[in-house]
């Protein structure tokens, strides 16, 4: 299978970004990050996209009069560059239905948590506040709603009896780091579908000492 076209949206520094380009790097990876787009022109990421050699580009949706004219801008350069799957990495701004569905199926976010619980913002804080004793980050097709779609993969991570909302934060984004390369792969290989809005795939687990990995099914 030819590599996937994929582009990756960012607003800020871009971690996610950084270790999907990695993963990407590889020759037998499935999918090819074409481009960066971000909405933010101040994004730290736009500089470490182009230190990997990828093309970035900033749509700065504070230029545009509309939602829907930002949304307008940002699709007809995606379908220009010939994208098949888009990436929301640490994107700041939540995309209209009808941008979402235009990409059904084939745009993906990280979110840090394990989805449905602790949608939104704050999540690490959040999570100690309630006392949770796992934690952790989940990938999933992107629906309008905030934080909801079919789940593609989740990482776990242990709570710990001292921990702070920063020192969670590390090892969640450390999770992260290594979920979404994988998820994006099953994505660009086509070992995953949507049916009555559930991945559908074959079953993969792995482990780690601070990440428990459910991949699929």
């Amino acid at each position: 299978m030819a590599r996937r076209p994929t582009a990756i949206l960012i607003s800020g520094r871009g971690t996610n970004m950084a270790s999907l380009l990695t993963a990407a790097r590889q020759p037998d990876y499935p999918a090819e990050i074409v481009i960066v787009v971000s909405n933010n022109p101040a994004a730290g990421g736009l500089l470490r996209a182009r230190q990997f050699g990828v093309e970035t580009e900033v749509i700065d949706h504070k230029q545009f009069g509309s939602k829907a004219q930002f949304e307008d801008a940002l699709h007809a350069k995606l379908e220009a560059t010939g994208i098949e799957i888009v990436c929301l990495a640490g994107f700041m701004r939540l995309l209209s239905e009808t941008f979402v569905d235009r990409w059904r199926d084939r745009l993906i976010n990280i979110h840090p948590s394990l989805l449905p619980a602790f949608t939104g913002l704050n999540t690490h804080a959040r999570a100690l506040e309630a006392g949770v004793k796992v934690h952790g980050c989940t990938v999933h097709f992107v629906r309008a709603a905030m934080d909801d779609g079919p789940i593609i993969a989740q990482a776990a991570v242990p709570v710990l009896p001292d921990d702070t909302p920063e020192a969670l934060a590390e090892r969640v984004l450390a999770a992260e780091h290594k979920l979404y390369p994988q998820a994006l792969a099953l994505v660009a290989r086509e070992a995953v579908r949507v049916v009555d809005e559930r991945v559908v795939c074959p079953a993969v687990s792995g482990s780690g000492q601070d990440m428990i990995l459910s991949l699929g099914c």
